[in-house]
């Protein structure tokens, strides 16, 4: 079985060298098939220009460029598009991950349909995460689980892995920001496939600049939120009318 790695990158000229090493690494000693599959998204500084120089050293390397606009979630579904493997794993640019986490899920995934990522579990290790973002974190994420009768309490969480016919189920996909991160877990819930929940660790930034900003996407978080809800009603409604 072949593992997708993508990777949304926009100005991390400062991040993306070693973040890729460390993931071709960690799956290279693991002896895991796979191809990291790094989308460049509008960068204005060296991020392309170092990647092109990473491919002639790591040959699972592939590169393709996010049309206009950019945006997290947009260079996502590109790679979504056109990722070649059997599972595919989201991953940040920032190296806030973890790549021995990567290989864990990819370990666990052969008995699920998705394998989501819990920073706030036994077993997970959290570095420097700013206080005012996780009591935001917590508040959204406690009130997603509730709101959905789910308990897993993570949902923004970036890092997940699903199997690729469940990419295709959740077409069409419609966030073009970081919520597209609640938008394929939520209707991967909804929809019915097998998930498991396990810890992944998550280190602030050392270098660069965060591209998430709260209050712009507070409110993009609350729509896509609400869509999967509709979803979620919908197709409750439609079992009870089944079952009459």
């Amino acid at each position: 079985m072949q593992l997708s790695c993508i990777i949304p990158a926009h100005n991390e000229e400062d991040c993306i060298g070693d973040t890729v090493k460390g993931l071709y690494s960690a799956l290279a000693r693991a002896n895991i098939k796979h191809e990291i599959r790094v989308i460049n998204d509008n960068s204005t500084d060296r991020t392309k220009e170092i990647l092109e120089n990473l491919c002639l050293s790591i040959p699972s390397l592939v590169i393709a460029d996010n049309d206009h606009p950019n945006g997290f979630g947009l260079a996502v579904r590109k790679g979504l598009e056109t990722f070649q493997g059997d599972a595919v794993c989201i991953c940040m640019a920032d190296a806030s991950e973890n790549p021995e986490d990567v290989v864990k899920f990819f370990l666990r995934i052969g008995s699920y349909d998705c394998v989501f990522g819990s920073r706030w579990i036994e077993g997970a290790m959290v570095t420097d995460y700013p206080f005012v973002k996780r009591v935001i974190n917590r508040f959204a994420n406690n009130l997603i689980s509730l709101l959905f009768g789910i308990n897993y309490t993570d949902v923004t969480n970036g890092f997940k892995m699903y199997r690729n016919y469940v990419i295709e189920g959740l077409k069409p996909l419609i966030s073009c920001h970081f919520n597209l991160t609640i938008e394929l877990s939520l209707k991967a819930i909804v929809r019915g496939y097998r998930y498991t929940v396990l810890p992944n660790s998550w280190i602030n930034r050392k270098a660069g600049q965060s591209k998430l900003n709260i209050m712009k996407m507070g409110f993009r978080y609350l729509l896509i939120m609400l869509y999967c809800l509709v979803e979620k009603w919908s197709l409750e409604k439609d079992c009870r009318m089944d079952k009459r």
